[in-house]
């Protein structure tokens, strides 16, 4: 408005033709065509040699110029930067092509002819894809970047870093209004050491999520330039179609030929792996890289010739890369990439991978409680990464933030994540896939997208900083105590001196950071932090999720417990009774994780209502002190030599298992159970029940059959129940089953059970010939 008055004072000093002159003037001066002058503009004050007025009072000068031939992502760029300019300013900036006109106020996006005509020299090859350069230069900004998404990622940097936006979580951002934006001189050329960037959380496969923070997968999680991923040995030469003709085909694996890894020495295997990744290939001419690697087991060939490889190389890495690397030959337009994992992580000695050949080295092995960098225990590691960067051109490492027995449960590793990637940085890695959840839910998700995301892209920053700035944005006034307790776990890990694995549990760790002293203090944590935000019914909900790993914990310690102090069960007028405090936890807890939409609690099974369903079951089993409790049990199948102390007791003791098989199971593999009890004394008996757990994607398979039979003498028994398996084992899920055998009661002194294995696993499981292993939880009596 001050700048219509004006105009108006002119024209009734001077007349129309001075009023005239003067708006000529103001739109030579500008730039801009009269179409533009609609509405009134800012005020560029003597200070704007140094500092940018973009929008002022919803008014602004400015316009958004892409190249003439601009890319999608240029496009997208552009379209981005003018929405949430919208929405911080309310001015709707527009978007121009650089053919299109001059202006001295313009955001020039991209790799536009607009920067030669301003001298501006930008050293296109040092960005590199996803690099960017974000400047001011005189009154122009500019937003350029490398040749895939470098632009658009200059564009959310300047948004986040100049005019505070944030985007905690696909459902949380910040955008700050502002009636004024003014920019200070800016100089910022960013370009990541790690040029593939990825991690596997859920949430961040939403497609802004995934730009914003520069991640390298689409809305599915996959990797578009990754035509196979990993684990590809039987994918490329099928078992199913090759083993029963070709045994020779595969591992010789304790002198017998087994489905598990394949024969890399063998020509025959060389060249239907190079056939059928042909087909792949044209099917998906795209895509660059491709994986040509083992099988998820241990169980690798050994015969004459892949072992002669093997013992030179001083590692089975030697038969992997000699075999990668004839593949590679055969696709030198392509990258053909293959684990360093497990048996095959450390480096051979002579033999060097190919140019095209990539090598992802995992970290699977590595403790959590300590950077990889100041961890005695991991030596060998720090070792490997070392060897394998001298002789490989292209790495990217697989790492692990996630307990994956237990997703939803405490893992105080987050003071792990920037010292361990800097570590892979600075060692030559350019590639990095951090495995987290794949699941809905689990302990910190966002927290944990956020950090690894911002680390990823710049490993050197500050990470108490980051997640300061996440939880006050995403908690609110609850962060303080949040960050209490993140601070208060880490500490008791530390002075604990544990170990922190990725597959341990929370009753490891009881007496390290999940005493029942510490749980107390974190319960007055969370108390607090609801307290702070109970008048905020979204904060609220994200306290309470933040909270679930805790109530987690608390039930799973309670099982292992079972009876003892916190325990599921408490004596109470000499009958066996469900804690009410455990009790009361499991509905709120599961009704919370399906609000939040949690998928599973616990790695490729136990979705949260069948969590609930195993807490209830184990409810209704309840503690029982049958006949055949805490009675002597004496193993004919498989001998009491080769189990464990507590296995007898472990089948008598009323402590049953649930949808976890790591506690309250007794386990063992490759034989029939078949044991006798003795029940001390004579008692009618008219039902025997055993329980068996099965996950058969790890193996653990339920029985056949189970056969029960009674006797007086413990020598001439009798058959009184026949119960046959009728699921099935292709079903990877978590599944507990009783075999329940009902008869006419009749005396009873001894009891046997036999429990029928498959025996080995049939060629097309995931464990192909190796043995089922058995688990069973009690052997109830009544």
């Amino acid at each position: 408005m001050l700048f219509k008055a004006r105009l108006k004072r002119a024209c009734n000093r001077q007349g129309h033709a001075v009023f005239v002159l003067i708006i000529c003037l103001c739109f030579f001066l500008s730039g801009l065509p009269l179409s533009a002058q609609k509405k009134s503009r800012p005020k560029q004050t003597n200070a704007s040699a140094t500092h940018i007025v973009l929008t002022d009072k919803e008014t602004s000068r400015y316009r958004i110029v892409v190249p003439t031939a601009a890319t999608p992502h240029e496009l997208k760029a552009s379209q981005v930067l003018q929405d949430y300019l919208l929405q911080i300013s309310g001015v709707a900036l527009p978007i121009v092509a650089a053919n299109k006109g001059r202006s001295r106020y313009e955001i020039v996006l991209g790799q536009n002819e607009r920067l030669a005509e301003a001298g501006i020299n930008v050293d296109f090859n040092k960005l590199k894809e996803d690099g960017f350069l974000i400047k001011t230069d005189s009154l122009r900004l500019v937003i350029v970047g490398g040749n895939e998404k470098g632009t658009l990622y200059g564009v959310y940097t300047f948004l986040e870093k100049y005019l505070g936006c944030r985007m905690y979580s696909p459902k949380v951002k910040v955008i700050p209004t502002q009636k004024q934006i003014v920019l200070s001189p800016i100089n910022d050329l960013q370009v990541p050491v790690i040029l593939f960037r990825d991690t596997h959380y859920r949430g961040t496969w939403e497609a802004e999520y995934t730009d914003w923070h520069k991640l390298d997968h689409d809305k599915e999680g996959g990797r578009p330039d990754w035509g196979m991923w990993v684990h590809t040995f039987n994918e490329l030469v099928p078992p199913q179609n090759y083993y029963k003709e070709h045994p020779e085909y595969y591992s010789l694996v304790n002198g017998k030929r087994l489905p598990t890894q394949l024969c890399l020495t063998n020509p025959a295997v060389l060249e239907i792996t190079v056939q059928n990744l042909r087909r792949k290939i044209a099917q998906n001419p795209t895509a660059t890289y491709w994986s040509v690697s083992q099988n998820d087991n241990r169980n690798y060939c050994t015969c004459d010739n892949c072992r002669a490889i093997d013992e030179r190389e001083g590692s089975p890495s030697g038969s992997i890369i000699q075999f990668v690397n004839q593949v590679a030959v055969q696709f030198p337009d392509k990258i053909i990439s293959t684990l360093a994992y497990e048996y095959g992580r450390k480096a051979p000695k002579s033999l060097r991978p190919r140019p095209n050949v990539n090598i992802m080295l995992c970290s699977i092995e590595v403790n959590r409680d300590k950077p990889i960098n100041e961890d005695p225990a991991s030596t060998d590691f720090r070792r490997d990464v070392e060897e394998w960067g001298k002789i490989a051109k292209d790495i990217i490492v697989w790492d692990y933030v996630i307990q994956f027995n237990h997703l939803i449960s405490p893992f105080p590793n987050l003071h792990v994540i920037q010292p361990n990637i800097a570590f892979f940085a600075k060692h030559g890695v350019t590639a990095m896939f951090e495995q987290g959840n794949r699941e809905v839910g689990g302990e910190f998700t966002e927290l944990r997208s956020y950090l690894i995301s911002k680390l990823l892209w710049d490993p050197n920053q500050n990470v108490d900083v980051l997640m300061d700035d996440f939880l006050q944005g995403y908690y609110g006034v609850a962060a303080k105590p949040i960050r209490t307790y993140i601070n208060e776990m880490r500490e008791a890990l530390q002075k604990s001196g544990a170990p922190l694995r990725i597959f341990g549990t929370p009753y490891d760790a009881a007496t390290t950071y999940l005493t029942p002293t510490l749980i107390r203090r974190y319960e007055q944590l969370f108390d607090e932090a609801e307290a702070a935000v109970n008048q905020d019914s979204k904060l609220l909900e994200r306290v309470k999720i933040a909270r679930l790993p805790l109530e987690y914990a608390i039930m799973e310690q309670a099982k292992k417990n079972f009876t003892g102090k916190q325990g599921v069960f408490v004596k109470t007028d000499g009958k066996w009774q469900v804690r009410s405090a455990i009790r009361a936890k499991i509905d709120s807890f599961t009704d919370l994780c399906n609000r939040q939409g949690v998928t599973q609690v616990k790695e490729w099974s136990t979705s949260p209502e069948e969590y609930r369903a195993a807490m209830y079951r184990l409810f209704s089993q309840g503690m029982k002190e049958h006949l055949a409790y805490n009675k002597k049990v004496k193993f004919l199948s498989p001998v009491a030599e080769s189990q464990p102390t507590e296995a007898g007791r472990m089948l008598t003791d009323g402590v049953r298992g649930s949808h976890d098989y790591a506690f309250n199971w007794f386990s063992f593999s490759g034989k029939d159970l078949e044991v006798v009890i003795d029940l001390e004394e004579i008692k009618p008996v008219k039902r025997i029940e055993s329980a068996y757990h099965q996950f058969a994607f790890w193996l653990g398979i339920l029985p056949k059959k189970v056969e029960y039979s009674v006797s007086m003498d413990g020598e001439h028994f009798e058959p009184v129940g026949l119960v046959n398996n009728t699921l099935p084992i292709d079903q990877y899920g978590a599944i507990q089953r009783d075999f329940v055998a009902e008869f006419a009661p009749r005396n009873v002194r001894y009891v046997k059970v036999k429990a029928y294995t498959i025996g080995n696993t049939p060629e097309w499981h995931p464990g192909a010939g190796r043995p089922a292993t058995m688990r069973i939880d009690e052997i109830v009596v009544e």
